[in-house]
C-alpha cells in the first residue's frame, strides 16, 4: 500500500497559532482556530477512529487546506469568528446555531468576583462579551487571574460578616490567589483597585494597565523593592503575551491590500492579503525562484497584478514592506511606519518570514540528515568515498514462476525514484536465485559501461553470501570489480557481508547507517514484489483470457487495462463489460464466466 495523502503536507504545518480553512473544491466548509495549526490539523488526518460522524463525514470532503498564523491564540479567535459571518461555512453549525454565547461578569458586589455565564439577562453585574468560545473567556479569565488576586468564593463579604469572623481564608489564599479579604487582610479600596485594572484588560484597553505596572515597576525598583519590581516586570511579560486589540477587528481598514516579501539569494517568499470592513478574508504565502536575480521591488512589481487579478482585488491601497511601481496611478501603495496599517504589515511578514523559515529550515534538516547518514554509512563500511549514489538488487519469484529483479537506486541518502528500473529474467529458467542475480546485475552495469553513464559508489545486494558471490561474478565479468564497493545483507540477523571474508559485519542496531541500508533492501523488495504481482496477475488473467474463443489481443488488453485482474473482470456489471468491450464481445465473456461458473 503506498502513503497515505492528505489535502495538505502535515509536515509543512507551523508550530504557531492561526486558523486554518477546509476547501472542498472552492467551497469554503469550515473554519476552525488553533494555538498550534500542526497539532490541531494533523489531530483531523491521523486519528479519526473516536472522532463523530460529523467530523469523519467533513474530513472525507476536505479538497485542500489553507492556513493564517497570527500573533496569539485569541487573535485566531477573533479572525475565526469574523470568516464565519462572513462565508458561514456549512460545518461550523456550533458558531451559526442559535445557542446563548458565554460572558464575562463582574459582580454587582462587595469585593466583586469575575466570572463567566451565559445569564446576561440576569442583572448580577457588569457583563463583557459575548464570546463566540469558551476556551477564548478562559484565557481572558486566566490573564486576569495571573495578573490579580481576586476572589472566586461565594461568601457574602459585608462588613458585619467581616467584623465578626464568620469566614476563614481557604486554600486560594494560601497558595498565593487570594489576599483574604474575607478575614479582613485586604482592604475593599485596594481590591476594588484592582478590579478596575482588570476592568481595563476585559475591554482591551491594555495601555492603561501596562503603564500602571510600568510606573510600579520603577517606582518600586527607586525604593529597592526589587522583589516586587519583579513581580510587575513578570505581570508585563504577561501582558505582551496576550494582545487583546487586534487589526484584524479594526472597522476602519476596508478595501487593503497587503503583500510583503522577505528572499535569499535564488528564491523569494511573499505574503498576500486581503482586508476588507476590518476583516482578513484572504491570506496566501507563496514561493517564487529567482531566475535574473531580480530585486524584491520587481518581483512585487509583478506578483501583486497577478494576486489581485487571481483574487479579483480592486482595492486602491496596497501596503507593503517595499516600495514598487504599479501601472494604474489610481492604486496608493503605501510603506506604513505606524498605526494598525503598519501591524497589517508586519503581520503579513511574519507570515512571509514564517514561510522563509520552514522551506530553509527544512531543506536544511534534509541536507544535514543526508550528509549525516552517508558519512556516517562510509565510516561503518570503510568506504573510501561518502556513498552519494548506491544502488541496491533484489529479485522475486514464487515456485519459479515469472522471476524478476528489482533495482532501487539511493541519491544522497533518498530514494531517487526516476533511475529505478525492473528486470524481467532472460537467460535463467527456474527459481535460480545466484542466476538471477548474476544476470541483472550483469545487465545493469554493462548498460552503464555502453552509455558511459557513472557507476555508484556502492552497490547492495539483498542476501547473503551466496547472492553476493553471484553479484561480484558479474562484475568481474565486466573486469570493474574493483571499481565498486559491493556488500550484501543478509535478512535474519541483518549481518553485512563483504566479498572474500566469511565473518559479517555487525552495524549497532540503533545505527542511521544501517537504517539506511535496510531502507534500501527494503524498498527493493517492495518494488520487485510489486513488479512480480503485476506480472502474475497479467499472466493470470492473459491465460483465463486466452480460452475465449473470438477474444483477440485489443480485446484482451481493453479488460486488463480497465479491470486489472479475471477476478474483477467477474464482479463487473454486464452495462460496465459492454461499454468497455461491446455488446457481442460482451455476451461471449459473460457466456464464458457462466459456464466456468456452473462447472
Amino acid at each position: 500500500m503506498g502513503e497515505k495523502k492528505y489535502p495538505i503536507d502535515l509536515k509543512t504545518l507551523p508550530n504557531a497559532p492561526g486558523v486554518y480553512k477546509y476547501f472542498n473544491k472552492e467551497v469554503l466548509i469550515y473554519v476552525g482556530k488553533a494555538k498550534n495549526l500542526k497539532k490541531r490539523v494533523s489531530s483531523y488526518f491521523n486519528k479519526q477512529k473516536g472522532d463523530s460522524l460529523k467530523t469523519r463525514k467533513l474530513v472525507k470532503e476536505i479538497d485542500h487546506v489553507e492556513y493564517v498564523i497570527v500573533d496569539s491564540e485569541y487573535d485566531a479567535l477573533l479572525l475565526e469568528n469574523n470568516l464565519i459571518k462572513e462565508n458561514q461555512p456549512k460545518y461550523n453549525i456550533l458558531l451559526k446555531d442559535d445557542k446563548s454565547f458565554p460572558f464575562i461578569c463582574i459582580s454587582n458586589e462587595r469585593f466583586p468576583k469575575i466570572f463567566s455565564t451565559r445569564r446576561d439577562e440576569l442583572n448580577e453585574g457588569e457583563y463583557f462579551g459575548p464570546y463566540t468560545s469558551v476556551k477564548a473567556l478562559n484565557n481572558v479569565l486566566e490573564l486576569i487571574r495571573s495578573l490579580y488576586k481576586v476572589r472566586t468564593c461565594n461568601y457574602l463579604l459585608s462588613e458585619k460578616n467581616i467584623k465578626e469572623k464568620k469566614f476563614k481564608v481557604c486554600l486560594e489564599y494560601h497558595i498565593g490567589n487570594c489576599l483574604g479579604p474575607c478575614e479582613g487582610l485586604q482592604k475593599e479600596e485596594d481590591y476594588l483597585s484592582e478590579i478596575e485594572q482588570a476592568r481595563h484588560i476585559i475591554k482591551g484597553h491594555l495601555k492603561v494597565v501596562k503603564d500602571h505596572f510600568l510606573s510600579t515597576m520603577k517606582s518600586s525598583a527607586e525604593n529597592l523593592e526589587f522583589e516586587k519590581a519583579q513581580e510587575y516586570k513578570t505581570k508585563i511579560d504577561f501582558l505582551d503575551k496576550f494582545q487583546s486589540r487586534t487589526v484584524i477587528v479594526n472597522k476602519k481598514l476596508k478595501g487593503i491590500d497587503v503583500i510583503t516579501i522577505t528572499s535569499t539569494d535564488k528564491k523569494a517568499f511573499l505574503n498576500y492579503m486581503r482586508v476588507d470592513n476590518g476583516i482578513i478574508n484572504i491570506s496566501d504565502s507563496l514561493t517564487v525562484s529567482k531566475r535574473l536575480d531580480e530585486t524584491d521591488e520587481q518581483i512585487l512589481e509583478l506578483l501583486i497584478i497577478e494576486l489581485r487579478d487571481r483574487f479579483t482585488s480592486t482595492s486602491k491601497t496596497i501596503l507593503t514592506n517595499k516600495t514598487f511601481e504599479y501601472w494604474q496611478e489610481s492604486v496608493d501603495i503605501i510603506v506604513p511606519q505606524i498605526g494598525d496599517k503598519k501591524k497589517l504589515v508586519e503581520l503579513s511578514l511574519k507570515n512571509a518570514l514564517y514561510h522563509k523559515k520552514e522551506a530553509l529550515s527544512q531543506a536544511e534538516k534534509t541536507k544535514q540528515k543526508e550528509n549525516r547518514v552517508t558519512q556516517q554509512l562510509m565510516v561503518d563500511l570503510k568506504l573510501k568515498v561518502i556513498p552519494n549514489h548506491i544502488e541496491c538488487f533484489d529479485n522475486s519469484n514464487i515456485q519459479g514462476t515469472n522471476p524478476v529483479a528489482s533495482m532501487v537506486c539511493f541519491k544522497n541518502g533518498k530514494p531517487s525514484k526516476k533511475d529505478y528500473r525492473h528486470f524481467k529474467i532472460k537467460t535463467v529458467v527456474g527459481p535460480d536465485d545466484f542466476g538471477s542475480m548474476k544476470e541483472i546485475v550483469f545487465r545493469r552495469y554493462k548498460r552503464l559501461q555502453e552509455e558511459n553513464s557513472p557507476f555508484p559508489n556502492l552497490i547492495v545486494i539483498d542476501g547473503g553470501k551466496g547472492q553476493l558471490h553471484a553479484a561480484c561474478d558479474a562484475l568481474k565479468a565486466l573486469d570493474i570489480y574493483t571499481e565498486i564497493p559491493i556488500i550484501g545483507i543478509a535478512k535474519r540477523l541483518e549481518e553485512i557481508y563483504y566479498p572474500e571474508d566469511s565473518i559479517p559485519l555487525h552495524i549497532s542496531k540503533k545505527s542511521e547507517s544501517l537504517k539506511l541500508i535496510q531502507q534500501l533492501r527494503d524498498e527493493a523488495h517492495r518494488f520487485a514484489i510489486t513488479f512480480h504481482r503485476s506480472l502474475r496477475s497479467i499472466s493470470q488473467v492473459a491465460s483465463e483470457l486466452d480460452q475465449i474463443v473470438g477474444f483477440g489481443d485489443k480485446t484482451k488488453q481493453k479488460l486488463l487495462t480497465k479491470f486489472k485482474s479475471y477476478k474483477k473482470i467477474v464482479q463487473a456489471t454486464p452495462e460496465e463489460l459492454i461499454k468497455e468491450i461491446g455488446q457481442s464481445k460482451a455476451n461471449i465473456l459473460l457466456e464464458h464466466i457462466q459456464k466456468k461458473g456452473s462447472n
